[in-house]
């Protein structure tokens, strides 16, 4: 269960509920899942609150009992959802959040975009990921602030996610104002495995891990993927993604360690969103154009990664714990992209490149105690974060991919230093609260190799406080009240830009921080046996919405806005062979003045999502057979400040069939959009030209959904 953030321990029978399912929608769906229930004594579950190695917990997929967290809005994904879940991506783990979209708009070398909460979070501002303490999203990236590329991951390995929506928590800080998601890996594994999937489309992986004990208490996991993928795509992608990741550890949920390597590399080319007035002529330069083709075939790029970092933790008998974490990556990208096609140059086209190479060192320090305040039992958790940023960041002009002008390039190092404590008091049997709060000081530098003006310096401190209030529970229903200001940090290039580098007009700076103020009421019930529910009513606003645009290399001013919504989950087991989940987001996002997107002006924020519905039927151990069918549901959203431009509606369906072929080896087969249907993976509204236009045109580009693929996948354990 997750107490990282809550102070009263749950009672023991309230233990047997862990590893809860996932999600569908309506009668499309089909899916199941059961483990039996299994009680830990109150001193196991004090030990968990600073698990960094595998507790073995039965029950649900979501760990999300009453009285195991502080919002309505936080919860634990357990493995086993991940292994019943069909993906298409590596990053769609994420979609386990309830009401979270993971969509694409490029090659999938490249990190996803991320919808959530009425954000169009681009690829991971102001949702704060992690992997084993390890942070995913990169500050003054250069494709896009907070820039979060999941791509590394193994899902096979992810032990849980722990998430939570809002900035209600103390330990939270740059990029989790809607909300955040730690994913732990395993460090051990019950048997060693290999597994080898085949699909349509030239797809190909496979993946071998296993782990041994090489010591006196010491245990070494290894895992090493290849994957090759070309996709629906005329342009086949021609994905290569390899993967690599060595686990040591020692000791055991009280005390231990674990030291992890990692390293990542892949090549992609692109099929970037094209004109939907392209699609609906069907040629284009006296060719047959359809859905999958490219516009520029010369698209695409490479990143690598490798990364160290250290983890050791500790509990002592009175319910303290502590945890030390440390770590080093060294990142690069290469990326190059045409997204307007013929309008800025119409002789080479406007293909352009952005590159990003940096190290990044951090550490993070906790230590929780439990006490008593006047007389009422307290625990109380002081923490240090240090993150530390050195990047060249450069934008170009290219052509099939060489390089031909220097837009800007940038040496920057920008450093985050944050301090949090928080202290939670049970003031009764039914109340319960935890007062939190975060000191944040950014830094950063940045010299400009080509335009002088915009070297500078910038930096800011920022306190936010924290309040979450739990009432209950009464017939197995409990109540919560949380409030707290959060915050994303702005392109440390924004921070000290004076001239726009491609006209050479004088800029504004902004601020390096920016506030968000949230709230939320909800409730988290169990009143009908088998069934976790949870209810939120929830808002978030922010100050303004500047975001440094990579594609241009300046920022984009908008204003203030606010954003409101209902959400509720549910995950029902009527039936030991059977799971349901229904999972539903509502959310109504404005800008607080009117804003131009630069066609039209008005108050709604392009790309926010208004609903998301996904759920699951899980069927598990029908004999040998497994069966698990999601769908997810997205609403229309405005894709103009006017609202004159939506986007369309999506539905779709993904089926996982499981059997097994004996006590050690299980076949898979894997339906990716299961009844074909055709829909956008995403859609924007913005002014493109091609070569046989005279001018610019303001129209919709989209990115389609990949249509019906089969995936085969034979697992053996030795």
């Amino acid at each position: 269960m997750n107490f990282n953030h809550s102070t009263k321990l749950p009672k023991p029978a309230l233990s047997r509920f862990a590893i809860a399912s996932a999600l569908l929608f309506g009668a499309t769906t089909l899916q199941a899942q059961q483990k039996s229930g299994q009680e830990l004594s109150k001193a196991q579950l004090l030990a968990a609150a600073s698990v960094l190695d595998k507790v073995e917990v039965s029950g649900r997929h979501y760990d999300n009992a009453v009285g195991s967290s502080d919002a309505a809005s936080q919860g634990v994904v357990r493995a086993e959802l991940l292994k019943s879940r069909p993906l298409l991506r590596p990053g769609e783990v994420l979609e386990t959040v309830p009401g979270l979209v993971v969509t694409q708009h490029s090659g999938d070398g490249k990190a996803n975009q991320y919808f959530l909460r009425g954000f169009n979070l681009d690829h991971g501002t102001d949702f704060a990921t992690t992997v084993d303490g390890l942070p995913v999203n990169m500050p003054s990236h250069g494709h896009g602030q907070g820039y979060s590329d999941l791509n590394f991951l193994i899902p096979e390995l992810v032990e849980r996610i722990d998430y939570r929506k809002g900035p209600y928590f103390a330990a939270n800080g740059d990029f989790a104002a809607a909300g955040s998601a730690d994913m732990r890996l395993l460090r051990r594994l019950s048997d060693p495995f290999v597994q080898l999937t085949l699909g349509g489309h030239g797809y190909g992986r496979g993946l071998a891990a296993g782990s041994a004990e090489v010591g006196a208490g010491l245990h070494l996991l290894g895992a090493a993927e290849l994957m090759r993928n070309d996709g629906p795509w005329t342009l086949k992608e021609g994905l290569r993604r390899n993967n690599g990741l060595l686990t040591l550890s020692s000791g055991d949920a009280r005390s231990g360690w674990a030291a992890t390597l990692m390293a990542y590399d892949a090549k992609w080319n692109s099929t970037d969103q094209v004109p939907l007035r392209l699609i609906e002529a069907g040629s284009y330069e006296g060719k047959p154009f359809g859905r999958f083709d490219a516009i520029d075939p010369t698209d695409g790029g490479e990143s690598q990664r490798s990364s160290v970092s250290l983890q050791w933790h500790d509990s002592d008998a009175q319910g303290g714990s502590t945890q030390l974490a440390a770590y080093a990556m060294n990142y690069r990208l290469k990326l190059f992209s045409n997204f307007t096609y013929a309008m800025e140059r119409p002789e080479t086209g406007d293909q352009f490149s952005q590159q990003d190479r940096r190290n990044v060192y951090g550490l993070s320090a906790s230590r929780a105690l439990q006490h008593k305040l006047g007389g009422l039992d307290a625990r109380s958790e002081l923490g240090l974060q240090l993150r530390v940023d050195d990047a060249r960041v450069g934008l170009y002009d290219s052509q099939a991919r060489a390089l031909i002008a220097t837009t800007r390039e940038d040496e920057l190092r920008q450093s985050l230093a944050s301090l949090y404590a928080q202290t939670g008091v049970e003031w009764s049997p039914k109340f319960r609260s935890v007062l939190g709060l975060r000191l944040d000081r950014m830094d950063a530098r940045v010299n400009s190799l080509t335009e002088p003006l915009n070297s500078g310096r910038a930096g800011q401190t920022l306190l936010s406080p924290k309040l979450s209030l739990v009432f209950g529970p009464w017939s197995k229903t409990e109540f919560f009240v949380n409030a707290g200001q959060g915050f994303h940090s702005n392109d440390a290039r924004g921070m000290t830009a004076a001239v726009d580098p491609k006209t050479g007009e004088a800029q504004e700076r902004v601020q390096p921080l920016v506030k968000a103020m949230g709230s939320e009421i909800g409730m988290r019930s169990e009143w009908l046996p088998g069934l976790q529910s949870s209810l939120s009513l929830w808002q978030l606003n922010f100050d303004s919405e500047l975001t440094y645009t990579g594609d241009a290399g300046t920022t984009s001013a908008q204003g203030p806005s606010r954003r409101w919504g209902v959400e509720w989950n549910n995950h029902w087991l009527p039936a030991p062979w059977l799971q349901l989940d229904l999972d539903l987001a509502w959310t109504h996002a404005r800008f607080k003045n009117d804003e131009s997107d630069d066609i039209t002006v008005g108050r709604y924020i392009p790309n926010s999502v208004d609903q998301v519905i996904t759920g699951t039927v899980t069927l598990k151990d029908i004999g040998p057979w497994s069966a698990s069918l999601t769908g997810r549901y997205i609403g229309s959203g405005p894709l103009s400040a006017d609202n004159s431009m939506r986007s369309e509606a999506s539905l779709i369906a993904n089926l996982r069939l499981t059997r097994k072929l004996g006590a050690k080896m299980e076949l898979s087969l894997d339906a990716l959009n299961l009844f074909d249907r055709r829909y956008n993976d995403i859609e924007y509204f913005y002014a493109t030209q091609l070569k046989s236009e005279t001018a610019p045109v303001n129209d919709k580009v989209v990115h389609p959904g990949e249509p019906r693929s089969l995936r085969l996948t034979l697992k053996a354990q030795f």
